[in-house]
């Protein structure tokens, strides 16, 4: 579990800033055999997604869908692939900026926001830590 805490260089009698962690599910770094293995090696192996037996479930994934699935997947996230990414990257990226441009519209400067993943990249944590960088007093969590 990932932990946040803000740092200590707050001015009191100013706003304090506010921190949106923007949450999705996750998405490959590539649509590559490579890179959708970590993916999925990441996402099977949460309990939380897959909740049989550990000692049941270990040697499924690595001796079985880890040797073929990824491959499989690659080729259909190739052919959804844009330039600028996976499509649930793109389109995370556009609302985070979206939302924060509507934030900041009546209040500049007084929201901050963040695109984390559950699963890949970017992590939830690098988004805190970039939260954190920015002095945020406060997070609301959209998932």
């Amino acid at each position: 579990m990932t932990y946040f805490t803000a740092r200590q260089n707050f001015e009191h009698g100013e706003p304090p800033k506010i921190g949106v962690l923007v949450c999705n599910l996750g998405t490959p770094d590539a649509p590559d055999a490579s890179s959708v293995r970590r993916y999925l090696a990441e996402f099977l192996s949460d309990k939380r997604v897959v909740e049989s037996p550990r000692w049941i479930w270990k040697p499924i994934l690595h001796g079985f869908i880890l040797r073929f699935r990824p491959r499989r997947s690659a080729a259909a996230y190739q052919k959804v692939w844009g330039e600028a990414g996976s499509p649930l990257l793109t389109i995370s990226v556009d609302q985070t900026k979206a939302i924060d441009e509507k934030l900041n519209r009546d209040h500049q400067g007084r929201y901050v926001t963040a695109l984390g993943m559950r699963y890949g990249k970017p992590s939830i944590a690098s988004a805190l830590q970039a939260l954190r960088e920015q002095d945020v007093r406060q997070i609301i969590v959209l998932p």
